[in-house]
């Protein structure tokens, strides 16, 4: 039998051609050893009915929560936005200064 790559090496790996194959004879069964066989850990004693803590049965119910305004937070989120655009025009503002400020130093 030839093997497709030409390596003699891949010749173990490959099936075997059923029409040249004779089955051998089947593999010996193992014996068991001579000797005492381990039958498993013991089993263990049940636990006492008394092992789990005490439990609260009826726990109280939950709070209300206190009720939102929602105009106060839109009036909130809004400052909230105005402060943010304006720190970021005035970064803006000094990152734009000191940008003309190195280009025109750096030109003359």
């Amino acid at each position: 039998m030839t093997t497709p790559t030409g390596d003699p090496d891949d010749e173990y790996w490959q099936r075997p051609d059923p029409h040249d194959a004779v089955p051998g004879p089947e593999p010996e069964r193992p014996t068991p050893p001579p000797g005492p066989v381990y039958p498993g850990p013991p089993r263990t004693a049940p636990p006492s009915p008394n092992w789990r803590p005490p439990t609260i049965a009826h726990p109280p119910p939950p709070r209300d929560m206190p009720q939102q305004n929602m105009d106060a937070l839109d009036e909130a989120e809004g400052s909230a936005r105005t402060v943010t655009y304006g720190v970021g025009l005035v970064a803006g503002a000094i990152a734009l200064i000191l940008l003309c400020l190195l280009c025109a130093r750096a030109i003359f």
